[in-house]
């Protein structure tokens, strides 16, 4: 089953390689704005959560959905909006993302209910998916393939510098002028880079393709219904919803991966995994995602749950690791063009590992001054990393699919955040009650005593099972291989470009 596109790959539309000095940079700036906007957005709404609850007359339990629902909806679009943006224009999805992501904001500010706040959330998630499903794409598009690293390091650069404003005028905002304005702040910026895409980002060619329904619908299905049962094992615990939900997913995922096999111009082409560069550097930012994200959600548990700071506070602490991390990543990019991501990616991860250690050393009474450690060391790590292992991926994609390449990327990572949040608030459930779990982690509740004590030692259970994932991140980046990325990008140039594969070529004839 599928929706056949026809458009000829040998047609050119609007080629930007050929205004290379001042349109590469226009390009990446775009980029960058996007990218800025979606890291203010994932750190600014963290702090608002206690102020969301009372104007809105909620609970912790039905906010917290505003946050799960962005990633949720982003990890299941993502491979799904890569693909239809290397059928329709990458470009086109991109633009369309940024309306999308600018006006689901603006409504987002109004929400006068906290379900429609979550349902506004959910359109910006899927906003959010068609920017990132295919700037990574667009990147790849603009830049020759020795040169994506540094790209991606601005990419990196701008992440950090988002998630630092985001910690600062959510504090700022949130206290001084109403948590509405924390979603209001995106439409400035989405209409910013709105103007600049519509005029300088150009799709180089079209591919033509079959949209495969029956996959994409199987995989959001899957996807939904196990991110649902995790999420449901964290929250409520072991029950007999939550199991049937992870079984009928995992069974789905089978489901899926026949439909694949079957198909002609597939969702997620497993062939693109044969490439050893390629496999290792998704499943390394799968393990990398699950590994990082749920470290900083305990530190920011710990530090308003038995600490007692504020969130903004709180937050605050981390910010040394946004900066040097911001500073580090362009730098790493351009290194990892010059000899490949292997060493540099590899050495990231060994780096987050070793700021994981730093925790596993934190106390009821601890000194401040080992979580800034802590968090510069791990803020080297993530600059190493995600500028080289992103680029590595785009680098060993064919052109044609790296709407699909990006896609997947931002899939993979997804998933594995999703996945190291799950594991932290099961860990912080098994250490405390459920609905005090979800108190401190909004800025609501402090602990003391035995059930602080109780925490920690979860909390450092929890680092253990971090670290040991990143070992394995770690590993497998490690034995990703050598790149030669400029005769990549030789190689690549002397393919001609069709517009079809050879079964759709085959069923033509």
């Amino acid at each position: 089953m599928g929706i056949y596109v026809d458009m000829m790959a040998e047609k050119s539309v609007n080629p930007i390689s050929e205004k290379k000095p001042v349109h590469e940079n226009i390009i990446l700036g775009v980029i960058l704005i996007a990218v800025l906007m979606a890291a203010i957005d994932s750190t600014i709404v963290l702090l608002a959560f206690p102020a969301i609850v009372s104007s809105l007359h909620s609970n912790l339990a039905t906010i917290i959905w505003v946050i799960l629902i962005y990633m949720l909806v982003s990890a299941v679009a993502t491979t799904q909006f890569g693909k239809v943006g290397d059928m329709f224009g990458r470009s086109r999805v991109f633009i369309a993302g940024l309306v999308v992501f600018t006006i689901s904001s603006f409504l987002c500010g109004i929400a006068p209910t906290d379900i429609l706040l979550i349902v506004f959330r959910a359109i910006q998630g899927l906003g959010g998916a068609m920017v990132s499903a295919t700037s990574g794409a667009i990147i790849a598009d603009t830049f020759e393939r020795h040169r994506i690293g540094r790209a991606f390091g601005f990419t990196a650069m701008a992440y950090n510098v988002g998630a630092i404003l985001g910690i600062v005028l959510g504090g700022v905002i949130t206290t001084f002028i109403g948590w509405q304005y924390i979603f209001f702040i995106n439409v400035p910026i989405g209409i910013a880079a709105l103007i600049l895409g519509v005029k300088y980002i150009k799709d180089k060619q079209i591919f033509a393709a079959k949209l495969d329904i029956a996959g994409m619908v199987t995989l959001a299905l899957s996807l939904s219904l196990l991110l649902y049962g995790g999420i449901g094992f964290a929250s409520t615990g072991t029950n007999l919803a939550n199991i049937a939900s992870v079984l009928v997913g995992i069974l789905l995922i089978i489901a899926f991966y026949f439909i694949e096999k079957r198909a002609e111009s597939p969702t997620i082409p497993f062939d693109m995994f044969d490439n050893k560069v390629f496999r290792n550097s998704v499943l390394a930012a799968l393990l990398q995602g699950l590994g990082f994200l749920g470290v900083v959600f305990m530190l920011i548990m710990y530090m308003q749950g038995v600490r007692g700071f504020t969130p903004f506070y709180a937050s605050l602490l981390l910010v040394p690791g946004y900066v040097i991390s911001g500073i580090v990543a362009p730098y790493m990019g351009r290194l990892s063009d010059k000899h490949g991501a292997r060493i540099v990616a590899t050495l990231g991860i060994v780096l987050q590992l070793l700021g994981v250690v730093v925790y596993l050393f934190i106390a009821q009474n601890t000194t401040i001054y080992l979580i800034i450690l802590g968090s510069l060391i791990m803020g080297v790590g993530g600059a190493m990393f995600w500028p080289a292992n992103s680029s590595a991926i785009m680098a060993h994609a064919e052109q044609r699919r790296f709407g699909i390449a990006s896609g997947l990327s931002r899939l993979f990572s997804t998933m594995g955040m999703m996945g190291s949040f799950i594991v932290v608030f099961v860990v912080a459930a098994l250490s405390i009650p459920r609905a005090q779990a979800f108190e401190i982690f909004v800025g609501t509740s402090t602990i003391s005593g035995s059930i602080a004590g109780a925490f920690i030692t979860g909390m450092r259970y929890s680092f253990v099972a971090m670290i040991f994932i990143l070992a394995i991140a770690g590993a497998i980046s490690f034995v990703r291989g050598k790149e030669d990325r400029a005769a990549n990008n030789n190689a690549e140039q002397q393919k001609p470009h069709i517009a079809t594969d050879k079964k759709n070529r085959s069923k033509k004839q």
